[in-house]
């Protein structure tokens, strides 16, 4: 920990004098002045917003940036900014939204029944099941709309206009400019712009607690850990294993065509039966369907302790998430969340004091921001802990362990 907060301090220290003002202009296709315009840095609480002649300014360390530039009604521009390059004043012209969602949404039912509901599992799958996520509030949620397709049981969402979160745990007034949201088979994804804004202007101790805690463990930590070689001394420990189809368990269309043959019969075939030896068909489908239930997968730990060397690669500074098969996240120095031992159906899994997660990249490697996130949020896909914790438990990219 005193290691983490040396890093902190120095990185503070240094961007004091390696600063660079940013200025410039937001305006409408007409070049009219457009006031109130958001203009930040997304992940972190850097931002301002636009006066009456629709200008901006922005300290920002050097380097690479990637500016948002919102304002209701009109499309959000991302802009990849290098303060190296930076000469004269930016201008953002904003075109107008598609009125595409707003006719579709004139034309639907609004806020029934059916709305409620996919407003709470959009909540619980957005801001997770954690402590955190109870101490969040969306301000303006009725700028949502929800569509659930019956065939694929999936759920999506989108929004007329950024949503305004209060997060009372962390203590930031969080606007997130939903880019998309969809939930399927208990498999979330979402993207979007988020500006960070602390509740007040000094900070409580809770909320202090509270992000450190949130910190620990996390990916930013994790991905911040690995860069500068400290898992170990931080608290990780990372094992790799491969995953393979369970032979013992019979394909999915296997499985179909010994559910179908069954339904066929009726009430009249229970698949409590036990059968050693099958003699008709109908025996085989009792089998298929009972082996049915064995794990889809078996996981084959072939390394453990791994250094970072396994897991990280970097070409002309830029730095890789670069691994094989699966990686066992493990963090050492904080229990699980009584939530997650719960589960989702009730069903108590065993303590074992420490957080673990597994990883999987999905197209190779994946570039490693410096402040510690992933550049493309797709590249992985997380499973245990990590996958428990969600929008709730993350913090801006600007946050430093000594300083927040």
């Amino acid at each position: 920990m005193k290691n983490i907060f040396f890093i902190g301090f120095t990185l503070i220290f240094l961007s004091s004098f390696s600063q660079k003002r940013i200025y410039g202009k937001v305006t409408d296709e007409n070049n009219s002045p457009l006031e109130g315009a958001s203009v930040y840095i997304n992940n972190t609480t850097i931002g301002d917003s636009t006066d009456t002649n629709g200008e901006f300014a922005l300290n920002l360390k050097e380097g690479a940036h990637e500016l948002i530039i919102s304002y209701i009604s009109y499309k959000t521009i991302r802009y990849s900014l290098n303060t190296n390059s930076f000469i004269k004043p930016l201008l953002f012209k904003l075109k107008p939204e598609d009125n595409l969602l707003n006719e579709v949404v004139l034309k639907k039912p609004k806020y029934d029944e059916e709305w409620k509901s996919n407003l709470v599992i959009f909540k619980r799958a957005f801001f997770g099941k954690t402590k955190m996520a109870q101490e969040c509030d969306i301000i303006n949620p009725k700028v949502l709309y929800f569509e659930f397709n019956r065939k694929t049981g999936e759920l999506t969402a989108e929004v007329k206009e950024p949503l305004i979160i209060k997060h009372k745990g962390l203590g930031y007034l969080i606007t997130f400019d939903l880019v998309e949201f969809s939930l399927k088979n208990n498999r979330l994804f979402f993207s979007g712009y988020t500006r960070y804004s602390n509740l007040k202007k000094s900070i409580r101790k809770k909320w202090k607690r509270n992000r450190l805690e949130a910190f620990n463990g996390s990916q930013m930590h994790f991905l911040r850990s690995l860069t500068s070689k400290q898992l170990k001394k931080n608290g990780f420990i990372v094992n790799q294993f491969r995953r393979e189809l369970n032979p013992e368990r019979p394909s999915e269309k296997e499985i179909k065509f010994a559910k179908e043959l069954l339904l066929l019969q009726g009430n009249t075939i229970s698949t409590l039966k036990e059968i050693e030896n099958p003699l008709t068909q109908i025996d085989s489908a009792i089998i298929t369907v009972k082996n049915s239930r064995k794990p889809k997968y078996i996981d084959y730990l072939y390394k453990r302790n791994i250094s970072e060397e396994y897991i990280y690669s970097s070409n002309k500074n830029v730095s890789f998430l670069d691994f094989e098969n699966y990686l066992t996240i493990i963090y050492t120095k904080e229990p699980e969340e009584e939530n997650y031992l719960i589960g989702m159906f009730g069903k108590r899994k065993k303590a074992i004091g420490m957080q673990t997660s597994n990883i999987v990249l999905i197209n190779g490697k994946s570039v490693i921001d410096k402040s510690g996130v992933l550049v493309n949020p797709k590249a992985i896909y997380v499973e245990g802990y990590w996958g428990f914790e969600s929008f709730a438990n993350m913090l801006p990219t600007d946050y430093q362990t000594n300083k927040n």
